[in-house]
């Protein structure tokens, strides 16, 4: 009979803890949108795919614009990248792209390990993974070293931090490793360290500027090479993002933009260049939306 009494004391008290969960988790919704693409500029931000969405990126670069009139201002010579990209989870992407410049090909693992938390402290960042892996098949001088395949590979390793501040502004910050298996000479350093730096600035709804940079740490990498350096303007158009930049760097992976880089801005040495991003989602119960 007490046991009776007391249920509907019990049942009351299970949906108060229920509604302080459903409350603290409305409180704690995590933040959307702390960048628009799946790269600042250059290299990737924090944003992975949702889950079962396919997206297919074109990216371009012309030539510098110090070519002048007879080039066109760099319009007249290209480089090409395409790729495919797949969200596995919501949290966890691959991809795998080709680019013309030394005909690369490259592919990537990006995880997020940590989502930033809406109105609180607990979780102030987001914090994703990434780790990649590009293959050169263009034909060495040498013709030995065209059979020897582990010369031909170059790794890069990266942790992307970023916080979105408000509705208009987000920095990251991405701590990199990129690794060459064969390097020129002697002087050149096989494993290259460095730290990029993006920021978002939004503008309208479906605009907004970005810039990047990405430091390399002294050594001889650095004094041969320039730091790249990119500024960027983005446009969303439902399914598309159209990014135009101007940047000093021609590749478009890390193997090449990060320590690679020889263009200079002060001396005209700029690249303009766009990406293109369109989004196919393959779960018929739920639309593609920009929320990532």
């Amino acid at each position: 009979m007490a046991s009776f009494l007391l249920l509907p004391v019990s049942l009351a008290a299970q949906n108060d803890l229920l509604a302080l969960a459903e409350a603290d988790s409305a409180a704690t919704a995590y933040t959307t949108a702390t960048f628009k693409a799946t790269r600042i500029i250059n290299g990737h931000s924090v944003q992975t795919i949702p889950g079962k969405e396919l997206l297919f990126m074109i990216s371009h670069r012309f030539g510098t614009l110090d070519g002048g009139a007879y080039n066109f201002f760099g319009l007249d010579a290209a480089t090409i990248r395409l790729a495919l990209e797949y969200g596995l989870t919501d949290r966890f992407s691959v991809g795998v792209g080709r680019s013309s410049l030394e005909k690369t090909y490259d592919g990537y693992l990006k995880y997020k390990l940590l989502r930033q938390k809406d109105d609180t402290w607990a979780a102030p960042v987001t914090v994703t993974g990434f780790a990649s892996t590009a293959i050169t098949t263009l034909r060495f001088d040498n013709p030995e070293k065209n059979e020897d395949f582990s010369s031909r590979l170059a790794y890069t390793y990266q942790l992307l931090i970023a916080r979105k501040f408000n509705d208009r502004f987000s920095l990251q910050l991405s701590p990199t490793l990129v690794h060459r298996n064969l390097v020129s000479t002697n002087r050149d350093e096989n494993n290259v360290y460095a730290l990029g730096a993006g920021s978002r600035y939004k503008l309208t709804k479906r605009t907004s500027l970005n810039a990047e940079y990405f430091y390399v740490l002294p050594g001889a990498t650095a004094d041969d090479y320039i730091n790249s350096f990119s500024l960027g303007f983005d446009i969303e158009t439902g399914g598309h993002v159209f990014q135009l930049h101007l940047t000093n760097a021609q590749g478009m992976i890390e193997k090449f933009f990060i320590p690679q880089t020889l263009s200079k801005w002060g001396d005209g040495g700029i690249y303009f260049g766009f990406n293109i991003s369109r989004v196919f989602s393959f779960d018929k119960d739920k639309k593609v939306e920009k929320k990532w």
